[in-house]
């Protein structure tokens, strides 16, 4: 499985609170993806196309359990590649599908706006602009078929444990 699409670079140290803002979690969950980064971003919300891949520096996901993975989801993004990921954001992007690549070298390897794309199962990242290519970290096999899943609810009902959302 690949994935490619258009990388938008986040930092150092960015937390579940800048993806999530607190007041946003109050909101209908249709709505709280308005609000990803706007204290960093302000409208990158808005500008963010089904397809897209965030990348991150060191230490990315740190903070709470929000569900922070979700928003992104919600917003399109088909990949969270990060220099480390912290370990429960790790587990919250494949528990809503969304696939997380730690990939030491990978902000030196992109520039905002590149294209890029990612074999899921291998861990490989190519810059399609320039053809840089970087060694990520493969997901696990178990945690891999959870994201191929769409999540672990959909992996859940599609395995007859738990029925459907708004099944009676």
């Amino acid at each position: 499985m690949i994935v490619r699409g258009r990388v938008w670079i986040f930092g150092d140290d960015i937390n579940t609170d800048l993806i999530l803002p607190g007041h946003a979690v109050m909101r209908p969950v249709a709505e709280q993806p308005r609000y990803a980064f706007e204290a960093t971003r302000p409208g990158w919300s808005q500008q963010v196309r089904p397809g897209d891949i965030l990348l991150g520096g060191r230490n990315f996901g740190t903070g709470s359990g929000r569900p922070a993975a979700r928003i992104l989801t919600q917003l399109g993004i088909t990949a969270v590649v990060a220099e480390s990921i912290t370990g429960l954001f790790y587990r919250n992007c494949v528990n809503y599908g969304l696939p997380p690549v730690p990939a030491p070298g990978i902000l030196a390897a992109f520039a905002e706006g590149d294209e890029a794309a990612i074999d899921l199962p291998g861990g490989r990242i190519v810059n399609l602009t320039t053809g840089a290519e970087i060694a990520g970290e493969p997901i696990p096999e178990m945690l891999f078929e959870i994201v191929t899943a769409g999540g672990v609810f959909p992996l859940l009902e599609r395995e007859g444990l738990i029925r459907p959302e708004g099944a009676a």
